[in-house]
C-alpha cells in the first residue's frame, strides 16, 4: 500500500528539524536448525516499513481559538461585565478577575455592583495587551454569573484570588461565570465561536509569559534577521520596506509586513517543531536565523516550501 502525504502551504521542513531520521531495518534469516528442517518448509516473507506518524500527519502551524481564549484568560486580569439588570436594561462595568484550571472567571462583587436580572445571564469580555502594538486579541465568555453553595469551593477560590492579587477577600463577594461559550476575537475582525468543552480542555499557550519581551527584544535587536524571515520563509512577490514580529507561541510567531505597492499584510511562519518554554524558543530563533542566512548566502540550499498564505489587513 502506497501512503501519500500532502503538505501544507504554510508548513516548511528546514533541515534544522529535530525529527528522528527514518532508520533501515534489517532483516537476517535465522539459521537452519538440522533437527527441524524436516519438518518446516521454509516461508517466504517481506518486510514493509511504515513512515513515522509525525510525518504522516498535517502538522498545525498556529492554536486552536480556545487555546487562544484560554491565554487570553491567564494573561488579562480586567475585563467589562455586562448583564441585565432587574429593570431589563443593559449595564456594564468593569470587573477583576482570576481564573481556576479550567478557566472558569472567578469574580468579586460588591453590593453596588450586583444589580443583575434573575437568570443571572451574563458576558464578560476581556482583551489582552495589544501585541507589539499593531493587533488586538479578545475574546468573550458567556454564562451564568452564579454564586458558589460549597464552602470548600468557596475558600478554594478565595487562595485563587488571593494568589492571583495578593489581597484577601471576602468570600461572600465571590461570583464565578459558568462557561457557556466563547466569542474569540481577533484584530476586531475575525470571530469564531468556541464551545464550552472546548475552552474548558483546552491549554493556555506554555509561553504567554515571556512572549511579549521575546518579540520586543527580535524587534528591537535583531531587525536584519526578522528582515531575513521575511525574505527567506515568506514568498512575496512585492518588496517589503518594514517587518516585525508581532507574537510567538509554541507553534511559530506572526509577523506584520509593510509594503509601499501593495498595503499591510500578515503572515504565519511556523517553527520547524512545537517548542514548550523560553529556552526553546530562543534556540528555535537562532537555529532559524543561522538557517536564513546560510541561505541568503548561498551556503544552503533552500530545501524547504515558503510560506505562500498571506492575509491583507485593511
Amino acid at each position: 500500500m502506497l501512503l501519500q502525504t500532502q503538505s501544507l502551504a504554510t508548513h516548511f521542513a528546514p533541515s534544522l528539524t529535530f525529527s528522528k531520521p527514518i532508520t533501515k531495518t534489517q532483516f537476517t534469516p535465522p539459521k537452519p536448525n538440522p533437527f527441524r528442517q524436516s519438518l518446516f518448509r521454509a516461508l517466504k516473507c517481506s518486510l514493509s516499513v511504515v513512515l513515522e506518524p509525525m510525518h504522516l500527519e498535517l502538522r498545525r502551524n498556529k492554536p486552536f481559538p480556545a487555546e487562544v481564549s484560554r491565554t487570553i484568560m491567564e494573561l488579562a486580569s480586567v475585563g467589562t461585565l455586562s448583564t441585565l439588570t432587574e429593570e431589563n436594561w443593559p449595564l456594564g462595568i468593569g470587573v477583576r478577575f482570576a481564573v481556576d484550571e479550567e478557566g472558569t472567571p472567578v469574580l468579586c462583587l460588591n453590593a453596588s455592583n450586583r444589580q443583575f436580572s434573575i437568570d443571572k445571564r451574563s458576558s464578560l469580555h476581556v482583551q489582552q495587551l495589544e501585541q507589539c502594538g499593531l493587533r488586538t486579541t479578545q475574546c468573550t465568555i458567556q454564562g451564568s454569573l452564579d454564586k458558589p453553595e460549597d464552602r470548600m469551593v468557596l475558600k478554594q477560590l478565595h487562595s485563587l484570588w488571593k494568589k492571583r492579587f495578593g489581597e484577601e477577600v471576602d468570600e461572600d463577594l465571590i461570583y464565578v461565570v459558568a462557561v457557556e461559550r466563547v466569542l474569540q476575537i481577533e484584530n476586531f475582525e475575525d470571530c469564531v465561536w468556541v464551545t464550552s468543552s472546548d475552552y474548558k480542555n483546552a491549554q493556555p499557550d506554555p509561553l504567554r509569559d515571556f512572549a511579549e519581551k521575546l518579540v520586543n527584544d527580535i524587534n528591537t535587536n535583531n531587525m536584519e534577521d526578522v528582515n531575513r524571515f521575511c525574505n527567506i520563509y515568506v514568498d512575496l512577490d512585492f518588496q517589503v520596506s518594514e517587518a516585525k514580529v508581532i507574537w510567538v507561541d509554541r507553534l511559530g510567531f506572526d509577523m506584520r509586513l509593510f509594503s509601499p505597492q501593495k498595503g499591510v499584510f500578515e503572515a504565519r511562519v511556523p517553527f520547524p517543531s512545537e517548542v514548550m518554554d523560553e529556552k526553546g524558543a530562543k534556540s528555535t530563533f537562532n537555529c532559524m536565523s543561522q538557517l536564513a542566512w546560510e541561505v541568503e548566502k548561498n551556503f544552503h540550499v533552500l530545501d524547504f516550501q515558503k510560506v505562500k498564505q498571506l492575509k491583507q489587513i485593511s
